[in-house]
């Protein structure tokens, strides 16, 4: 099994795995549970560190401490894919750069048309424009190998690079109150990886131990933490040599190694921690005030816009062309699937909104518009491969 096959079944379980643990955290949210789970999430935690030291929650720690992992890991496929893999030239990289560009634009338009003047909800403009991989794949998985690879292939690149725009997002327009003393300790051990990937060396611990002061510095410094992960992983060297001077690839190392504990127990983790909602009926009522209804359109409607209609420019222009032995339903069918948010647009909706401001109506509305967006594209698919496999 090559490593992209490998990459993709990886995927499409854990999201197969993250639909079990959003209901199961919907579930505890609304029973008797309820509040040991509210205690055990909002659990103080306190790390002396001299000057750096940390005092946060345990469900704040899984989203800037354990998530920092999940950056780390898309921070390593994006760099094997820009070196070596399917966005190493421009003509691999047009479709799915085009699309994810149109995925991003789109959607975010949708949600400002609808909140346009309120400076509140103006905040959660990035929310639909992401794309969860894992659900995704693990939708696309259940027709098996009916679906084309290529497809498959054409929608990890979309959403590696979606991923890719959403980080450079989170970096640019969340962060605040920046604290220059710790910038200029994360820049001096970013550095300091650097000069390790220059001089070659290829143990995992040196990168782990100065990647700790990095991830340190940078929580205290005003960007969010997360993005240590993404400079980390830049680092990290993709082709080197050992001592006796055999080729090794320390990134594809770590990728391999991570990508498991990432899919089945980080993610389901921060899936856990914050999909349990508690809903009642004026939940659903309240989403088609302009805030929720901006981000379910945005991800069901803006979505597929801009992923099928710059691609759509883009093939017609002969810039680019259809992903192998597939079709315009099966990639319409894709194109739905990608406006399924959830990991990244939950995660950047806790950076937008206090818990206090939308009192979580904003993550109901990302499950609704990604649930939306799943059995559209489910049924697209179901459609026009049972109509080709005939």
């Amino acid at each position: 099994m090559n490593f992209i096959e490998e990459f993709i079944k990886k995927e499409s379980s854990a999201g197969i795995v993250l639909i079990f643990i959003t209901i199961a955290a919907l579930a505890v949210a609304n029973s008797p549970l309820v509040d040991i789970y509210n205690n055990i999430l909002h659990t103080p935690l306190s790390f002396d560190l001299g000057p750096l030291s940390i005092h946060t929650s345990f469900v704040h720690a899984i989203n800037d401490g354990l998530m920092t992992i999940f950056f780390l890991l898309i921070g390593l496929e994006v760099k094997r894919e820009l070196l070596e893999g399917d966005l190493s030239s421009p003509a691999q990289c047009v479709l799915p750069g085009v699309a994810a560009l149109g995925g991003m634009i789109a959607p975010a338009a949708v949600f400002l048309l609808f909140n346009y003047g309120d400076p509140d909800a103006f905040k959660g403009w990035a929310i639909p424009m992401a794309t969860d991989i894992a659900f995704a794949l693990g939708i696309l998985s259940l027709f098996g190998k009916r679906v084309p690879v290529s497809l498959k292939i054409f929608l990890m690149a979309l959403a590696i690079l979606d991923d890719l725009g959403a980080i450079l997002i989170i970096a640019i327009f969340y962060s605040d109150g920046l604290s220059f003393l710790a910038l200029g300790i994360a820049s001096l051990a970013f550095i300091g990886l650097i000069m390790l990937n220059i001089f070659g060396v290829v143990k995992k611990t040196a990168y782990a131990l100065i990647g700790i002061i990095l991830w340190v510095a940078i929580l205290k410094s005003g960007i969010h933490a997360t993005i240590a992960g993404v400079l980390l992983a830049f680092t990290i060297p993709l082709t080197a040599k050992d001592k006796k001077g055999k080729p090794v690839s320390v990134s594809k190392e770590m990728e391999h190694n991570l990508h498991y504990w990432v899919a089945f127990f980080i993610i389901p983790i921060f899936a856990f921690a914050n999909a349990g909602l508690t809903l009642n009926l004026q939940d659903f009522s309240n989403l088609i005030e302009p805030m929720p209804l901006g981000i379910i359109l945005g991800l069901l409607i803006g979505k597929q816009i801009g992923v099928f209609g710059f691609s759509y420019i883009a093939i017609k222009l002969k810039l680019a062309s259809l992903p192998k032995n597939s079709d315009w339903k099966q990639f319409y069918g894709v194109a739905l699937l990608t406006g399924i948010g959830f990991t990244m647009s939950i995660f950047i909706a806790l950076l937008s909104y206090s818990p206090e401001l939308y009192h979580s109506l904003d993550l109901l509305a990302i499950l609704v518009g990604s649930l939306l967006s799943g059995v559209a594209g489910f049924a697209v698919l179901a459609l026009s491969l049972k109509k080709i496999n005939r």
